[in-house]
């Protein structure tokens, strides 16, 4: 089929228009366009995306959820029960935050105090100083704080601008994406950060914060409003504000997990949402198992150089 001319109507090519469908990008005269509630649609999107609500599917493939609050609100949820947990037994100190925040390789830390540390010291060195214990980090057997790390917080501020900007992002996303894609990303984009940091943090630092996951929804939100043909203003400008607060307090501030949950809700945001819609559902999980796995190949690698 030879392609439609720019500025020619997808079923009359014999008509100009300048008007384009904000589902599907294509132009649409006036006796193709219905009126939505931004822009217009042709009338193919239209019974496409009624086909789909009476079969409970969204458009991108995933089952429509009765309740798009219920993943964000448990997700929340586990977050304040690991923030509680920590507050009661020490903050800073407790032996929760070593435990579940990430260290790319370990750190030697001091026994009687679980927020201190000797610098410099490698597993052997530490195990032979008196008072010393070593805290394992990713490369030296604790690979649950790729995870672990993402639903751990410290400070009240960090976990109330987080779990804030989850609430507001996690539902809309929901309703879009449905339920287990929308928990695919979430999950992926805080191993991504995860990952990022592994490679690219000093192998003693320790991060914790769901800021990589929060990061992937806002890569999430802006390609599927630039997919849809909506303005992007506002999300760019939060953005842009979160990047600027992200370099202008690089040294308490994780750049590398937002960059690396950035990058992987890219990606995943964009298998969901330009997979050709023939077989859709079984390509958008084998892409997505496809980054699982590189993620995974990612980690033992670096495992491998710290060791």
């Amino acid at each position: 089929m030879a392609a439609i001319e720019p500025g020619r109507c997808y079923a009359h090519p014999d008509r100009e228009t300048r008007i384009v469908c904000r589902r599907c990008g294509r132009p649409i005269c006036a006796d193709c366009m219905v009126p939505a509630a931004v822009g217009f649609q042709c009338r193919e999107c239209v019974r496409q995306f009624a086909r789909r609500t009476r079969q409970g599917q969204g458009p991108y493939g995933g089952r429509l959820s009765d309740n798009p609050t219920l993943t964000t609100v448990i997700l929340i949820g586990i977050n304040l029960a690991v923030w509680v947990l920590i507050q009661a037994t020490g903050g800073q100190g407790s032996r929760w935050t070593e435990l579940f925040g990430l260290t790319p390789l370990g750190r030697c830390g001091v026994e009687a105090d679980p927020s201190l540390y000797y610098p410099g010291l490698d597993q052997a060195a530490c195990l032979a100083r008196p008072g010393a214990v070593w805290r394992p980090g990713v490369a030296s057997g604790a690979v649950w704080q790729l995870l672990t790390s993402v639903f751990t917080h410290v400070e009240w501020l960090h976990i109330g601008c987080n779990m804030l900007t989850l609430w507001f992002l996690g539902p809309p996303l929901e309703r879009i994406l449905g339920r287990t894609r929308w928990l695919a990303l979430y999950l992926l984009s805080g191993l991504g950060g995860s990952v990022c940091v592994l490679w690219l943090s000093q192998p003693a630092s320790s991060v914790v914060g769901a800021s990589g996951a929060i990061f992937g929804l806002l890569a999430s939100l802006l390609l599927i409003m630039r997919r849809l043909h909506q303005d992007l203003r506002q999300v760019l400008l939060w953005l842009g504000l979160n990047v600027v607060i992200t370099l202008v307090a690089r040294n308490s501030i994780s750049w590398q997990g937002h960059l690396g949950g950035f990058l992987i809700g890219a990606a995943v945001s964009a298998i969901l949402v330009f997979m050709p819609a023939r077989q859709r559902s079984r390509w958008q999980w084998l892409a997505l198992s496809g980054v699982a796995l590189v993620l995974a190949g990612l980690t033992l690698a670096r495992c491998l150089m710290l060791a």
